[in-house]
């Protein structure tokens, strides 16, 4: 028989995406890079896309960051 609470210990990731990124693809890029760059140019989407955008993020534990 079990305890009273069963639960499950879920590991996750935290995802950051560095702003700025790549702007445009050169060849030799690897798959990283390619990601990077578009990941990044989604974060520069308009207003209606990127709140999208920003809720896929936070479903998925990603978060950008501007360098400073």
């Amino acid at each position: 028989m079990g305890g009273a609470i069963d639960y499950q210990k879920v590991m996750s990731e935290i995802v950051f995406v560095n702003l700025p990124g790549p702007v445009e693809p050169t060849a030799g890029m690897s798959g990283g890079e390619l990601m990077h760059g578009f990941l990044a140019d989604v974060y520069n989407a308009p207003p209606e896309v990127k709140a999208y955008v920003e809720q896929l993020c936070l479903k998925w534990n990603i978060h950008y960051r501007q360098n400073k």
